[in-house]
């Protein structure tokens, strides 16, 4: 799984260039996180967890702030989660997670990507079947059995745990996620976690080279245009 996981890393690496389109993104999830349950971090898990990825990525607080205030308005836009599965050029499994407040426009804007890289959208569940839907912890430490004992004492479903150089990697289904933090900040204290992220894992890899790999590329770029998209998670491999 980690492997897999560090192949989609690198391979989505240039959709995270633009510092503009990274707050932008955060800004949105902040929003509709906050709207949803409160703009307190205390009461707000979700939104705990959102701001401290936030955070690592970087983005600046009064990006952080900005939406929270408006989140604390009541009004403003009213976004909601859309999902888009399909086929990416070669026949890659892509998952596009989209944050809207028009579903007719995006849905269009997205199959728009697709139709115009000889890829191809899909039904709902077309491709997710393929992924582990993952909450990924990683952080420096050397003693896996003592991270692994407090896990499962604090009742985690642990998928997986790796430890490599002296950095140990959790992977556990999202509903965990929260335990798993507080398991951790139990056994540890303070963890400067080095990822911190709910993610979709393909459990494969499709290969892809030539001029699929070029296509591939031009559809990473076109969904990363577009400000609807929040993730894009695939298992092509180059």
């Amino acid at each position: 799984m980690g492997r897999a996981y560090q192949n989609r890393k690198v391979s989505m690496a240039k959709t995270s260039d633009a510092k503009a389109k990274v707050y932008s993104k955060y800004g949105r999830e902040l929003y509709v996180c906050a709207k949803a349950g409160g703009v307190d971090p205390d009461g707000n898990l979700a939104l705990r967890g959102l701001i401290e990825r936030a955070k690592k990525s970087q983005v600046p607080a009064h990006v952080i702030e900005k939406a929270l205030d408006k989140a604390k308005g009541g009004g403003g836009e009213d976004f909601a989660p859309a999902r888009y599965e399909g086929f990416g050029p070669g026949g890659c499994m892509v998952i596009v997670d989209c944050l809207t407040d028009n579903p007719n426009r995006t849905f269009n804007d997205v199959r728009q990507c697709f139709t115009k890289t000889k890829a191809k959208i899909g039904i709902q569940g077309a491709v997710s079947h393929s992924f582990d839907h993952s909450a990924i912890l990683a952080f420096k430490h050397d003693d896996e059995d003592a991270v692994l004992d407090a896990l499962l004492t604090a009742d985690v479903d642990v998928a997986d745990v790796e430890s490599e150089e002296g950095k140990i990697t959790v992977f556990t289904p999202p509903a965990d996620y929260f335990k798993a933090k507080q398991a951790l900040a139990d056994l540890l204290g303070e963890v400067d976690f080095e990822v911190d992220e709910i993610q979709f894992l393909p459990k494969g890899t499709t290969a892809i080279s030539g001029d699929d790999l070029i296509l591939f590329e031009k559809f990473l770029d076109m969904l990363d245009e577009l400000d609807d998209v929040q993730n894009v998670y695939h298992d092509a491999e180059y």
